[in-house]
């Protein structure tokens, strides 16, 4: 690449990360810079030492371990076998984007900028850690950083002389562009991908799993909506262990495609072929199909109901001529008005949709051509699968509590993927569900004599529910399970299995319903009242403990209770205490899994 080239790769799992390193990309090309912006698994890292400036964007996700797609490019990096100087020629810089409230905040990040410093890289500045729980969200660190590191790189790698950077105000020109086949009367034949009997199922390639049944597993009057969702996996090739997730990609709502396109004077029935535009390396997205309809561009693969990031708005300027929606447009877009930009969207969870339904003129305006610029991809969504596999053959099961919740704005939110898997109905027809299986982080026992200890209240009995089920087909009975909800009529789950599984004396199961008395129970309290047998399944038994579950109060409280446990079974103080619960984490012995 040309010495004035910026190489913008991303490791993102939720799109932030993505996000973030598309609009340095922005920024690169308003500052007349030849940019690169890729992910990091699509970039041949074999050619990273003869790169000369790199800024590397990458998010910390789980317990600590890098995004899905920066894990091939994070494997490489690590080997042992690479020189130490192999990087000398290389000017780069780290950005991180985290959540303070994990106990690995920025991890991948802060271990990332270390390797390449090993490895003879220059760092242009100190390594970023930007902060969900910053109170302007991540970008009150990602500006200060963004301008120190711009600073920096045009000291090093100056503009071409006489060319001043493109105004804020200009729109660059777009990624893609769509060209419309006016004259198609009949829908075209896109040819499907052919079936490979041998490759596993993935992202790129999921598998149609029939939807066997779906069921709501609260009581109607509750006022929270569970569903058990079952889905058929034959000839699949798919093999899952209790721990691991299955990723779907959901669909916009019928409701919300249709008022996209009258917003946007769209025809759902239209063709087009997408291009990288004039002077744009963006790879075209294989996800597309060649031609697309626009249908199948806005139901399955815009994300309009998303709270939008302050890159929408910043495009969006760009078409505003109304004066009064400019300013406000304008405004959400800089740094100052991101006090303003959180009042009017991510406290209330507006949708991009209703931003454009706010902004009439400006999306009046809107050229097509921008609409991959303006919306990201919907992004596959994880859940901890609810069944094994041995007691279940060819099908897979999950537990879904349906998003839904008030804010000021006069609709409720609702969760996207949630709300699409509860509205798929198998009694109106045959319905085929596009899923893959990925490993996830928590791993049982192989051993047959060892106890697992489970803490999972609501639906973080998801991954429990498959483990004992595993465990039983395996003759491992040491099963503790430790389970919370609000009340035993309403919302507890799987109740008649675990009442046979105690009959045939293959588990143990203490109950926490916290609104079935005046003073509020919950998991944490059991734990501490459990401490003779916790005690003894784990320092003497080497019982393995874990949590899956919201990760609001829950798993911290529960720690807090173990420790507790520890001090008073095993007479520790309060650091010995928090020393045995690192030396069991480091172990693999307490493992958790939350999520917010």
């Amino acid at each position: 690449m040309s010495t004035n080239t910026l190489l913008v790769l991303y490791g993102s799992q939720t799109g932030t990360a993505q996000d973030a390193a598309e609009r340095i990309g922005r920024q690169a090309q308003r500052r007349r810079m030849e940019v690169v912006v890729q992910a990091l698994d699509s970039y041949n890292v074999a050619n990273l030492i003869s790169e000369s400036l790199v800024v590397f964007v990458c998010a910390t996700t789980g317990q600590g371990d890098p995004p899905d797609n920066m894990k091939n490019f994070w494997r490489f990096l690590f080997r042992k076998s690479l020189p130490a100087g192999s990087l000398c020629r290389l000017d780069c810089a780290v950005l991180g984007l985290g959540d303070s409230s994990y106990p690995k905040f920025n991890f991948v990040a802060k271990k990332l900028c270390k390797r390449l410093l090993q490895l003879g890289a220059n760092a242009l500045l100190p390594v970023g850690l930007a902060d969900d729980q910053h109170d302007l969200g991540p970008d009150g660190v990602i500006d200060p950083w963004l301008i120190s590191f711009w600073e920096k790189v045009l000291s090093l790698y100056p503009p071409p002389a006489g060319l001043s950077p493109l105004p804020e105000e200009e729109p660059l020109p777009p990624r893609y562009v769509l060209h419309f086949l006016d004259d198609m009367t009949e829908k075209p034949l896109t040819k499907p991908l052919p079936p490979d009997n041998q490759a596993l199922p993935s992202a790129s390639r999921p598998f149609l799993a029939r939807l066997v049944s779906n069921q709501r597993v609260t009581d109607p009057a509750h006022f929270q909506s569970v569903r058990h969702i079952e889905f058929d996996i034959t000839g699949s090739n798919i093999q899952y262990s209790a721990g691991d997730v299955v990723m779907f990609r959901p669909c916009n709502s019928i409701d919300d495609v249709e008022q996209f396109c009258q917003l946007l004077r769209l025809d759902t029935e239209r063709y087009f072929i997408l291009t990288p535009s004039d002077g744009s390396r963006a790879p075209v997205p294989v996800r597309l199909p060649q031609p697309c309809s626009v249908k199948y561009l806005i139901e399955q693969y815009l994300d309009i109901a998303a709270v939008p990031r302050r890159s929408f708005f910043e495009l969006l300027t760009t078409f505003a001529t109304n004066e009064l929606e400019r300013e406000k447009l304008a405004e959400f877009s800089s740094a100052q008005g991101q006090d303003d930009l959180h009042s009017y969207c991510n406290r209330p969870r507006r949708t991009a949709l209703e931003v454009l339904a706010d902004f009439p003129h400006t999306t009046a305006n809107l050229d097509v051509n921008y609409l991959l610029d303006l919306f990201p991809e919907i992004q596959p969504r994880s859940f901890s699968i609810a069944s094994s596999l041995l007691a279940h053959p060819n099908r897979l099961q999950i537990l879904v509590a349906v998003v839904r919740y008030k804010t000021r704005l006069h609709k409720p939110r609702k969760g996207l993927c949630s709300s699409w898997l509860a509205s798929l109905d198998p009694s109106q027809g045959e319905i085929y569900v596009p899923l893959w299986v990925k490993k996830g982080s928590l791993k049982f026992p192989q051993d047959l004599d060892t106890p697992a200890i489970m803490v999972g209240p609501g639906t973080g009995v998801a991954p429990f529910r498959a483990a004992i089920q595993e465990r039983i087909a395996q003759d491992k009975t040491a099963n503790v399970l430790f389970f919370g909800c609000r009340s035993k009529a309403k919302d507890f789950y799987f109740h008649t299995e675990w009442e046979e599984n105690i009959q045939a004396g293959h588990l143990t199961l203490f109950t926490a319903f916290s609104r079935d008395q005046d003073e509020k129970i919950y998991v944490q309290h059991r734990v501490k009242q459990q401490a003779k047998l916790l005690w003894d399944l784990i320092a003497n038994k080497n019982a393995v403990f874990y949590i899956a579950g919201n990760s609001k109060q829950m798993p911290s409280s529960v720690c807090d209770a173990l420790k507790e446990v520890f001090q008073k079974e095993g007479c520790m103080t309060e650091s010995q205490a928090q020393e045995m619960l690192d030396a069991m984490e480091k172990a693999g012995r307490f493992q958790s899994e939350t999520w917010s």
